[in-house]
């Protein structure tokens, strides 16, 4: 079956807070990185003129992407949780979301929401001192010895996908050991964090020769512990991975399109039907 494209109306105008925040996120965007007025307007055009290399935009042979299947979620909250173990995240500011909604038809169903690592990110245009940037595998990663805090890119984020660390933190996770142990270290205070795709497992598990999405080993926590497969990961390049083969046969979408991020990670809709 030919792939198709489909547009998912939400219900609810604090979805997620996507639609309560995307025009207000947009605006803020282009008044930090366009225009006279722009505090990085010499900057963008010392890019355009070539005098500074931008990070890459998936220019070797990889395109990491998740596909979420919002017809098979049955809102359990395991990604989640072993997100939270696995990058020994906050509580109360999880990188993972999981948020109960209904289709039009009135049908239950479950809508969760990693970052979605934009093609073309706002936050990585917005910050002024590259701290938020595109690995060449196109991952929009942070280089938190690099970050001032400014939280630019918090504020151009669409999807509210990022957070900020007001305090260091001293809490026990609780979420380890049961849903994971933490493999990486803990974020400092003042800076923004959020999901990464688990890129440290990624990264391992191409130096071991394994494919991501396919080894467990270095596939996201969140695809791995779904217990009923409702998310997979895999090179978004290579029409023969797992990933590429399902979106191939199914109708997909992403999140406002409308704003032109190209979003990394793709949805299969709720069906209708009660």
């Amino acid at each position: 079956m030919a792939k198709k494209k489909v547009r998912l109306e939400l219900t609810r105008r604090d979805f997620l807070t996507v639609a309560a925040t995307a025009a207000g996120s947009v605006v803020v965007a282009q008044a930090l990185t366009v225009g006279a007025l722009s505090p990085f307007s010499t900057l963008k055009q010392r890019q355009i003129e070539g005098d500074e290399e931008l990070p890459g935009h998936a220019t070797n042979t990889h395109r990491w992407g998740m596909l979420i299947n919002l017809d098979k979620c049955i809102g359990c909250e395991y990604c989640l949780r072993a997100c939270a173990a696995t990058n020994d995240v906050a509580p109360d500011k999880p990188w993972n979301l999981v948020v109960k909604e209904k289709t039009t038809s009135g049908r239950t169903f479950f809508f969760s929401r990693p970052c979605l690592h934009c093609q073309h990110a706002p936050c990585v245009e917005v910050c002024p001192v590259r701290a938020t940037y595109h690995r060449e595998d196109g991952l929009v990663v942070m280089d938190y010895d690099r970050c001032i805090g400014c939280r630019y890119c918090e504020v151009a984020c669409p999807y509210d996908a990022r957070k900020f660390n007001w305090e260091a933190r001293t809490d026990e996770n609780a979420f380890i050991p049961t849903w994971g142990i933490a493999e990486v270290e803990r974020r400092p205070r003042g800076v923004v964090e959020k999901c990464t795709f688990c890129m440290h497992r990624i990264d391992a598990g191409l130096k071991r020769g394994q494919t991501p999405g396919k080894s467990r080993e270095a596939t996201p926590a969140c695809v791995n512990i779904c217990p009923v497969g409702a998310r997979l990961f895999g090179d978004l390049n290579d029409p023969n991975s797992p990933i590429s083969k399902e979106i191939a046969k199914n109708a997909t979408f992403v999140l406002r399109e409308d704003l032109g991020t190209n979003p990394n990670v793709l949805y299969i809709p709720p069906k209708e039907g009660l």
